[in-house]
């Protein structure tokens, strides 16, 4: 039957379409969203694709296929094809038709199957025979217990996903609650939505919680939901996280709204390593080593202390070795930590495997709608190049034309005229080149943070801009990840790293804490017109569109720039990203994904 007021069209290869433009656009693409990937944001119509992964995870968060198929062929424009009915049926029912277990009685960990098909294939595949100890019978596999990372790993791969159910062995206690008030004198309680994913994680203390990924957008409170597991499970900790920045924030939040004391929290760092039951360390400690031929030398941070729980903050960004590490502490609880599950190198499936599915999941515009961060105004303002740097761009190689793209220098004037708009504010200038960021601090007389700033450095320009002595701070993608700057309010984009969805994401996050008023925070991307430039803001944008956020788009005209007020109502409103002049290829992404940036 023809609907024609629905936006969902579902087509026989797994992709789905959405209608931008009926009423119905937002409730479908929060449906979508929910067992989905969104591939592509032109403005009338996203492309999504329903993948077994995105399946498994909607499955391990509690959706069921019945209630996805009977909102799915509702909000379908046309027949929704049976093969995709049954392909979302079957893969939802792959999550649970394995599941680890631990016999208490002989301490055996056993893997069952009551799909003897299912069986029989895993039992026919090579790969298999490196962590099965023995066939036991026709529904239980005995597994090796020191390679119970590495056979879900196997496993997911041969299209299993499997539900782990062999528990935790419990670390070293540890006793403490959550202030009610801060020492800081400030009233505190978790919200509804970070107490529900508590709990999510926690499944009360069964052998089906502990071990899980729970996604909340930035400025959500991350942090703030980690420690509410952490006083749950009352045991020794170890939070990895993404710079000394972050790690040093975690024992402030710790300090500032736990009864934990200093004595119990230790920093684990290059300029400090110390190991206390709450102990904080970055990716980079662990995975740094003196040679190539090296082994990790502070890799046994995480596996030989009894930690009863291991959080991974941004756990998109998890480097290859701490998988590997994480793949042999499979008996410990393991929380992961994100604002979005992309990983720009594909290994999503190693996160569902090795630290959990995801269990919790809340939509960006949710929180806005309700104030908890802050209304996002997006823009691209799409700069042109000059003649003579348009003919160097075009004899150019593909490394060169993405930098002269990036640094182009019209991109200056436009800045000044937003820093101009936004004098009251405060700013956040963030860029990929060094070159380019300096020279701005030099025209705006503003400080600058950059890998090779010094973290005590770093510390005092941060504290700065929080107190409002400092109004404009630019940076480097050293601030991408999980640097609270609540006061910030606008974020100005000057260049990014190739088509990283993460980076647009986390980019955003900076500015999304809750602003008093209007609640408004405003992003805006600069990018060369027509350019490799404008593609890569294309890809960067799309977790964002995902979200629900609309992009204006404002093209600049140099020769009337000191009239323009880059009013957002004024701007082309897209729903998506549109179609761009050029090309992007597979020779394009290994190019440039290979480039030290």
């Amino acid at each position: 039957m023809f609907k024609p007021e629905n936006p969902i069209i579902v087509q026989s290869d797994m992709t789905v379409l959405l209608e931008t433009t009926g009423p119905l656009f937002e409730e479908g693409r929060d449906f979508l969203g929910q067992f989905a990937e969104l591939e592509k944001s032109p403005e009338y119509l996203h492309t999504y694709r329903i993948t077994p992964l995105s399946l498994w995870n909607a499955a391990a968060a509690g959706l069921k296929a019945d209630a996805i198929i009977s909102r799915l062929v509702e909000l379908a424009k046309y027949a929704v094809p049976q093969n995709v009915l049954t392909e979302i049926r079957e893969q939802m029912a792959r999550f649970g038709k394995l599941r680890l277990i631990k016999d208490d009685a002989t301490g055996e960990l056993q893997l069952i199957c009551d799909d003897r098909a299912a069986l029989e294939e895993i039992c026919a595949s090579p790969r298999v025979t490196e962590f099965l100890i023995e066939r036991r019978d026709d529904r239980t596999l005995i597994i090796n217990p020191a390679y119970r990372g590495r056979a879900k790993q196997v496993l997911i791969k041969l299209g299993y996903p499997v539900e782990d159910l062999a528990g935790f062995t419990e670390g070293d206690p540890l006793e403490f609650e959550i202030r009610p008030v801060t020492r800081l004198g400030l009233h505190f309680d978790l919200r509804e939505y970070q107490r529900d994913a508590v709990e999510t994680f926690w499944a009360n203390g069964s052998r089906a919680g502990g071990a899980g990924v729970l996604v909340l957008p930035c400025g959500a409170g991350k942090t703030i939901i980690g420690i509410g597991c952490m006083e749950k499970i009352q045991q020794h900790t170890l939070i990895l996280t993404t710079n000394i920045t972050a790690l040093r924030q975690w024992i402030r939040e710790l300090l500032d709204k736990t009864t934990l004391s200093e004595d119990q929290i230790a920093e684990y760092s290059g300029d400090k390593k110390e190991i206390r039951p709450v102990t904080v360390t970055t990716y980079q400690m662990m995975t740094y080593k003196p040679t190539k031929a090296d082994h990790f030398p502070h890799m046994d941070l995480i596996k030989q202390y009894n930690w009863g729980l291991i959080i991974y903050d941004e756990v998109h960004l998890l480097p290859a070795p701490v998988f590997r590490a994480t793949a042999e502490i499979q008996a410990r609880r393991r929380l992961g930590l994100t604002a979005t599950l992309v990983r720009e190198d594909g290994r999503e499936d190693d996160v569902f495997s090795l630290i959990g599915p995801k269990r919790f999941d809340k939509p960006w515009k949710e929180l806005e709608q309700q104030g908890w961060i802050a209304k996002a105004r997006c823009m691209e303002i799409r700069v042109p190049m000059q003649p003579d740097k348009r003919l160097d761009y075009a004899r150019a190689e593909l490394r060169a034309k993405y930098r002269l793209a990036m640094e182009n220098p019209d991109k200056i004037p436009v800045l000044l005229r937003l820093l101009d708009k936004h004098r009251e504010d405060n700013v956040l200038i963030i860029g990929q080149y060094l070159d380019q960021l300096e020279e701005i601090s030099k025209l705006t007389g503003a400080p600058i943070i950059t890998g090779e700033t010094p973290n005590a450095q770093r510390e005092e320009l941060y504290a700065a801009f929080k107190s409002g002595k400092i109004k404009i701070l630019v940076v480097s993608k050293v601030a991408n990840f999980a640097v609270d700057l609540p006061d910030a309010n606008v974020a100005i984009q000057v260049s990014g790293t190739f088509r990283s969805r993460q980076e647009e994401a986390q980019r955003v996050g900076r500015v999304l804490r809750p602003k008093p008023g209007q609640n408004y925070a405003y992003f805006y991307s600069i990018v060369t017109k027509d350019t490799k430039d404008q593609e890569c803001a294309k890809q960067r944008s799309l977790f964002l569109t995902e979200q629900g956020y609309r992009y204006k788009i404002k093209i600049v005209d140099l020769s009337t720039l000191d009239q323009e007020n880059f009013d957002f109502e004024e701007a082309e409103d897209l729903v998506g990203v549109d179609a761009m002049t050029e090309d992007f290829d597979e020779e394009d992404a290994a190019l440039l994904e290979a480039q030290d940036m």
